[in-house]
């Protein structure tokens, strides 16, 4: 398992598109935070905050993390080394979670910079060191569990083809009605009282809720649950090409 998690992390890191994906995000929120003019800039804001990373953020990795996961099993199918690579002395699972955490670890990478922005509002407060550091931190571990769902789904929608680019767009859009489907059609107050339990289906409630620093075990459990149910789905889906 070891060996092709460190193939899958090397492919990533020896191609353009694990650099791509963090210069791509760096850029972006570099601009949102630091130079486009608006309320989701720091310097325009009134506190010293890092709340644009975490409103912006979910949507770009929308986008990003289908791109690095839409390879990760559509290019085997493509090639055919799918076949080679369920015949060696891996289980399903091992090889499912070596392709998940060789996608974490580059959005994980992504991330690591965004430091910077935290050490940045925190010497530009007055007074320094006037940030919220809890809230932070909880908001970053709202942020990795976001991004680990997503990595999750790109996975799934990554097996389901052999096209990298039908991967990426069923990735998006699963992403897209996990994040706020849920949201969107609860509004519509169509069920009720059942109404809510739709809002909690949907990541952005627990995502939300974590974002304002509040760690309840309640949503890492969904979120949990949630990338074990797609792992599961793409661990049937491998399992099929052996009926």
């Amino acid at each position: 398992m070891y060996s092709l998690l460190k193939k899958e992390i090397q492919a990533f890191l020896g191609s353009l598109i694990g650099y791509i994906v963090i210069v791509v995000f760096i850029t972006i929120m570099s601009l949102i935070m630091w130079v486009f003019p608006g309320d989701l800039n720091v310097m325009d804001s009134e506190y010293a905050s890092l709340n644009p990373l975490f409103t912006m953020a979910p949507w770009i990795f929308m986008f990003l993390i289908p791109a690095v996961t839409m390879r990760l099993f559509a290019d085997e199918n493509r090639s055919g080394t799918i076949e080679l690579l369920l015949t060696k002395p891996l289980t399903d699972l091992q090889i499912i979670l070596s392709k998940y955490f060789a996608g974490l670890l580059l959005v994980i990478f992504s991330l690591l910079p965004t430091l910077i922005y935290y050490v940045s509002v925190y010497y530009l407060g007055a007074p320094t060191g006037n940030l919220d550091v809890g809230g932070t931190w909880g908001s970053y571990l709202g942020l990795l569990f976001l991004a680990s769902g997503f990595v999750a789904i790109g996975l799934f929608a990554s097996s389901l083809s052999d096209n990298q680019v039908i991967a990426f767009i069923l990735a998006v859009f699963m992403s897209f009605i996990a994040f706020i489907g849920f949201d969107f059609l609860s509004s519509l107050e169509l069920f009720g009282a059942v109404d809510l339990l739709i809002m909690k289906l949907g990541i952005n409630e627990h995502y939300a809720s974590m974002s304002r620093g509040v760690i309840d075990s309640r949503d890492a459990i969904y979120f949990l649950s949630l990338i074990a149910f797609f792992l599961m789905l793409c661990r049937l889906k491998l399992s099929a090409r052996k009926w």
